[in-house]
């Protein structure tokens, strides 16, 4: 390494760590020098960042000195290190939910208002996964005719509850397949051969923490308060990614052929729509991608000016890792760092 910006990663040795690092060397983002953070469980483990093997060291106030920019990959520790990164003089991009409805704090996705960037205070957030996905596709359909309600059901792949989550799936598969009973440990109920409509605590309202993400997210994302959005989540058995049923009312009346042609044009956007050769987006060969796709775009003949689309992507790459090198990346170009 030579050349660049001194970045630390927290939480190197996750699911999320590690494609920041993949994602690192595949955009060739300018890197001086590589901090390996994680717990201290983690301590002294060997990883491969390219040509070379980097240590991994405990994440602690101290490792962030002379630290430009760090990736912090989610989990409770953001509450206490981020902080600890920003006084030391970091930039701190964040993947857990801690700071994302806090007003000071940009939660950005750089196809969608990169211009927020402009007001960060050292800390830059990234939003949850699938509201990253939605609102990729929703942007441009916003701009063009303004959506004043969506309704959207996600089915989540089970990366997107860790590692542990992948296992006992594969796990539960073979159980099941065996004549076995499959039992849940990471999950509240069997999920392989199932679907299971729980992805986080439930509030009081019966939403769960998830759907109401997608909606208090959006909002920040778009600076619009009046957007109304309902959700359902639902957890799906398959290992990577997300896909999301979206049917939008807008204030003028959009075409399907017009919406087809907007998203086509937008950024991020892989336009996936030939229903006659059966062509649309489905998780088995989205994963692995950064772009959001988008298929099955029709009138919803229920209603005058509303739509239906159909979202697939790889929500560990475009729904997290990716988005947070390219607010790096972002960051540098306007010269924010």
């Amino acid at each position: 390494m030579s050349g660049g910006f001194r970045v630390a990663i927290v939480g190197a040795t996750g699911a999320v760590g590690q494609e920041i690092m993949k994602i690192l060397l595949e955009r060739k983002f300018p890197i001086a020098d590589l901090k390996l953070l994680a717990s201290a469980r983690s301590e002294g483990k060997k990883l491969k960042f390219g040509d070379e093997e980097l240590t991994v060291s405990e994440a602690k106030p101290s490792s962030f000195s002379g630290v430009e920019i760090a990736f912090f990959a989610g989990g409770a520790v953001s509450k206490e290190l981020v902080p600890e990164a920003v006084a030391r003089g970091a930039v701190a991009i964040d993947n857990s939910s801690t700071f994302r409805l806090e007003p000071e704090v940009p939660l950005v996705v750089p196809e969608v208002n990169p211009e927020d960037l402009e007001k960060h205070r050292g800390i830059i957030s990234n939003p949850n996964c699938s509201t990253i996905i939605f609102v990729v596709a929703l942007k441009p359909l916003h701009d063009a005719a303004r959506v004043k309600r969506a309704v959207v059901t996600t089915m989540q792949a089970v990366s997107g509850a860790g590692k542990e989550a992948i296992d006992e799936l594969l796990v539960q598969t073979r159980q099941v397949l065996a004549g076995e009973s499959a039992v849940p440990r990471v999950f509240p109920h069997q999920i392989a051969f199932n679907l299971i409509p729980h992805i986080d605590v439930f509030f009081e309202n019966g939403y769960s923490r998830e759907e109401m993400k997608l909606l208090l997210e959006t909002r920040k994302i778009l600076h619009d308060e009046e957007i109304r959005i309902t959700a359902t989540t639902v957890r799906v058995p398959v290992l990577r990614s997300h896909s999301e049923s979206v049917n939008i009312e807008t204030e003028r009346k959009l075409t399907s052929e017009e919406a087809r042609v907007i998203l086509k044009e937008a950024p991020g956007i892989v336009v996936q729509d030939d229903v006659d050769n059966c062509q649309y987006p489905m998780p088995l060969f989205t994963s692995d991608r950064d772009e959001v796709y988008v298929g099955r775009i029709r009138d919803d003949i229920s209603h005058e000016k509303a739509l239906n689309f159909w979202i697939v992507a790889d929500q560990l790459r475009k729904g997290a890792a990716t988005n947070a090198v390219q607010i790096a990346e972002a960051l540098s170009k306007r010269n924010l760092l």
